[in-house]
C-alpha cells in the first residue's frame, strides 16, 4: 500500500472513531436543529455541561463544528453542510443494515465510551 494512501486511510480511521464516540455524535444531532449555545445542548441531550464543553471543544478542535465567543455564551453551529450530509447518508445506508449492525457483537462500544455518557 502507497504511503499517502495509509497516511489518508489513518486520518480517515481517526475520523470515524471521533464520529463512533456517541457523546460527540449525539451532541452533532442536537446541532442539526441550528446554532445552540452549551446550556441548550446540555438541555437537549442530557449531558452534563463539563462533558458536551470538551465535546464541543474536541469537535471544534477538529473542525466539524463553528463557533462564535459572546460575552455570554459560546454558540456553535456544524460548520459544513458536508457533515450534515454524512449524518444523512448514515441513517439512509441504516435503513438497510440497522438490524444487522445492531445484532453485531464487533461493533459494540467499549465500556470507557459508555461511561462518558452517562
Amino acid at each position: 500500500m502507497a504511503k499517502s494512501l495509509a497516511a489518508g486511510l489513518q486520518v480517515k480511521a481517526k475520523f470515524f472513531r471521533g464520529l463512533a464516540d456517541m457523546s460527540r455524535l449525539t451532541i452533532l444531532e442536537a446541532l442539526r436543529g441550528g446554532r445552540k449555545n452549551v446550556s441548550e445542548v446540555v438541555a437537549e441531550t442530557g449531558f452534563s455541561q463539563p462533558s458536551v464543553s470538551v465535546h464541543l471543544d474536541c469537535l471544534w478542535c477538529c473542525g466539524l463544528v463553528d463557533r462564535e465567543i459572546g460575552r455570554r455564551f459560546t454558540h456553535y453551529w456544524i460548520k459544513s453542510r458536508k457533515v450534515t450530509r454524512l449524518l444523512e447518508m448514515a441513517e439512509g445506508v441504516l435503513e438497510d443494515v440497522s438490524d444487522r449492525v445492531e445484532s453485531c457483537s464487533r461493533y459494540e462500544p467499549s465500556k470507557e465510551a459508555q461511561s462518558r455518557t452517562k
